[in-house]
């Protein structure tokens, strides 16, 4: 655990953790916002390790993968026991995995054995994804926290409950997606620092796929990267999204600066990481109160359209056509698909303006119900007073007081005539 942790986790919340992980023994649900403020409020990196363990057991509580998804039912040790056609590639990427870290820096000491063991496993129970650059840095920073087996239990959380083994596959076609739907966000979000960035020609695959793969780790201080695995046990993949959103848009200025392809792309791979810890504290607060599941899914549906559109006019054209034609029909698409979107965004914006203010109308209401009826409370504690008086009062004094109390409509014998003021 050598490294700087950021955000001060207080005293309090250490006891709130404390508490939190003994329901974790005893398998016993919590509430999700509660969990999600103690979060916020910070993790002691002595208890990462058991905090992650207790995330995905709450997500497990709630969730369960369909049995075409879940991984193989083989244990560790007897993965340990085989052998992977995936050992050189391992084994070349071990010395590159935290080169700087103790744990990992000793050539085949304990951290790279524990490394080489987790992803030699990984590799054998998950025969389509095998072994893919990137993993070694999220297996690297689950070992840093746990012992082996954990590590691999939570390596599985990851990729099959949380669906992250998606962008690990040959085909990288979820990884495509990703970088389509953080383009698009860029568009929707920071529109100049998009047309900034496609105007130089720098795709997201050229600085976010790294982000990505390694969930921030290759690049990263591990104190944020930490954070961010924090999040992410508790929110799955759209957290990546959130964190890539906030780091362009904390450094907006600074990249519309830079003037050419090459000093955007040092930037964003050298600068850019070299955050301060109250910058790296600001991205994650920020990244706890951002919402942009809505988009997200939109622009996976949106991507795969597309895909089609241009599969059937691909199909449709002959091999004669103009290319110049085909680029036309392309750029139209594009934009009619944009203004389309951006309408269905300003639709979203609506519904959401009306359900605050529905939800408002309703907490007034409910505020207005709960006022009448202790006013109703107080009403009849005031009538059964003056009842008790009127009982104590001689005759002749009670006489003098009824014009009195007929004015306060407090004599049971006047509740139903009319025209008494209240």
């Amino acid at each position: 655990l050598d490294y700087e942790e950021v955000g001060v986790c207080q005293k309090e919340v250490l006891i709130t953790w404390d508490k939190k992980l003994l329901n974790c023994r005893a398998k016993i649900r919590c509430d999700m916002e509660d969990i999600h403020v103690s979060l916020k409020e910070g993790v002691p990196k002595s208890r990462r390790g058991e905090i992650w363990q207790f995330l995905a057991l709450q997500y497990r509580l709630r969730h369960r993968l369909p049995n075409k998804q879940q991984p193989p039912d083989i244990s560790y040790k007897e993965l340990l026991k085989q052998l992977t056609a995936q050992q050189h590639a391992i084994l070349v990427d071990l010395g590159r995995t935290f080169p700087t870290h103790p744990y990992f820096s000793a050539q085949l000491g304990a951290g790279q054995l524990s490394l080489f063991n987790l992803l030699k496993a990984y590799s054998l129970l998950d025969q389509e994804v095998g072994y893919c650059q990137g993993i070694s840095f999220v297996a690297g920073v689950l070992l840093l926290h746990m012992s082996e087996e954990q590590a691999f239990e939570m390596l599985k959380f990851l990729m099959y409950d949380q669906g992250f083994r998606k962008q690990y596959r040959p085909d990288m076609m979820s990884l495509q997606i990703q970088m389509y739907q953080l383009s698009r966000l860029l568009h929707d979000y920071h529109r100049d620092l998009y047309n900034h960035l496609e105007e130089n020609e720098i795709s997201p695959s050229l600085y976010a796929a790294p982000w990505f793969l390694t969930l921030f780790a290759s690049q990263f201080p591990l104190g944020f990267v930490a954070r961010v695995f924090d999040i992410i046990f508790l929110q799955g993949t759209e957290v990546i999204f959130k964190v890539a959103l906030s780091l362009l848009s904390s450094q907006e200025a600074l990249i519309m600066e830079c003037e050419n392809f090459e000093s955007i792309v040092e930037f964003l791979k050298t600068t850019l990481p070299d955050m301060n810890t109250s910058e790296m504290e600001k991205i994650i607060t920020q990244v706890f109160e951002m919402d942009i599941s809505k988009q997200l899914h939109a622009y996976e549906v949106e991507y795969h359209v597309l895909q089609d559109e241009l599969q059937e006019s691909s199909y449709a054209c002959e091999e004669s056509e103009p290319v110049e034609k085909l680029e036309r029909a392309n750029s139209q698409l594009k934009r009619q698909n944009m203004e389309l979107l951006e309408k269905l965004q300003i639709a979203h914006a609506k519904i959401q303006s009306l359900e605050s203010s529905l939800e408002n109308l309703l907490t007034r209401e409910t505020k207005m119900k709960s006022l009448i009826r202790t006013l109703e409370q107080e009403k009849m504690a005031y009538q059964k007073t003056v009842d008790q008086i009127r009982k104590l009062l001689p005759a002749d004094v009670l006489a003098n007081c009824e014009p009195l109390l007929r004015d306060l409509n407090c004599n049971p014998n006047n509740k139903a005539k009319t025209g008494n003021k209240p």
